[in-house]
């Protein structure tokens, strides 16, 4: 069972959406696309636990959902969620430098590879260097599997396959990181997005870690459409869905990587006319004329979506 209600109309819109992009100047982009987008009646923030208030389930549809993609910076919205994790069970220490980093890799403003990876030693204990010998590889790479095994242990279907183990970089990884990225094993970094979007949905009501931990995510992954669309195309990429749908007052929380011809964004949006919505996108697939607008035009079009009825 989905963690959402599919809505057949949504699905069609979504698929119509998808084919509408290939017929002006895509060709192709469906099979290197994924998208979930889900609807919801009231706002995911700011409700009563839910011990005493339900959350009603969101409606929504998803294309190619469950497909494992790399996700480029995309991984460090894992890295935050299991940051907070460890804090919870005293596998790390509360320190500046450690809040320091996480605040600054789901930062819009360009992806902080220095900070994803401290966090990333943070969590598994390891570093980077020179190549180890077999056996010192070997409980390396065991420990660089501590966030797969704690996404594991979350039981949910939607993250199965993921693998969120690598480090960002800049220009590749060298020693005992490209050993580690090469194995036969294929230790590279993968997402869906239906499970991203079940998990910026947990971060979002309060549902993952704590209700606290959730309100320090949260308050990470806020943008401000307004202060974006007022600066340079970096920042406003950064800032995530920009289109014709989205007002200036809209309130969007999220995450958006660009590498090459791949783009991907994780966002939860709020606005004064639209039902609240999160819209998850990974894409990747030879480059094209049209590929620098793809996410903010997905995301005018479904923001602007009226139901039937």
């Amino acid at each position: 069972m989905a963690f959402y209600s599919a809505d057949p109309a949504m699905g069609q819109r979504l698929a119509d959406l998808v084919r509408a992009l290939e017929q002006e100047g895509r060709p192709g982009l469906g099979a290197r696309l994924s998208i979930t987008w889900l609807r919801y009646p009231e706002s995911l923030c700011h409700r009563e636990p839910p011990e005493t208030s339900p959350r009603e389930a969101g409606s929504g549809a998803s294309w190619r959902g469950d497909q494992l993609r790399q996700p480029g910076s995309l991984v460090n919205l894992i890295y935050l969620v299991a940051s907070e994790a460890w804090l919870q069970r005293q596998l790390l220490r509360e320190e500046p430098e450690l809040r320091r980093a996480m605040a600054a890799m789901v930062q819009p403003a360009p992806s902080a590879h220095g900070a994803t990876g401290l966090i990333v030693d943070f969590l598994s204990g390891t570093t980077s260097g020179p190549s180890l010998p077999q056996e010192q590889f070997n409980q390396w790479k065991s420990q660089r599997e501590l966030v797969n095994d704690w996404l594991e242990s979350l039981g949910w279907p939607e993250l199965v396959g993921w693998k969120a183990c690598q480090k960002t970089w800049v220009d590749g990884p060298y020693g005992r990181e490209l050993d580690f990225h090469q194995s036969a094993q294929g230790h590279r970094n993968l997402l869906s997005t239906d499970g991203t979007a079940r998990l910026l949905e947990a971060v979002m009501a309060g549902l993952i870690i704590s209700p606290p931990a959730c309100r320090r995510m949260q308050s990470l992954l806020e943008r401000s459409l307004a202060e974006s669309t007022a600066h340079t195309t970096e920042t406003s990429k950064q800032a995530g869905f920009l289109g014709p749908g989205l007002e200036t007052k809209a309130r969007i929380w999220g995450k958006a990587s660009w590498i090459g011809e791949a783009s991907h964004a994780a966002a939860y949006v709020e606005t004064e006319a639209g039902a609240p919505m999160i819209l998850i996108v990974l894409s990747e697939g030879e480059p094209c004329p049209s590929q620098e607008g793809l996410l903010p035009e997905i995301a005018g079009r479904l923001m602007n979506y009226q139901p039937m009825g």
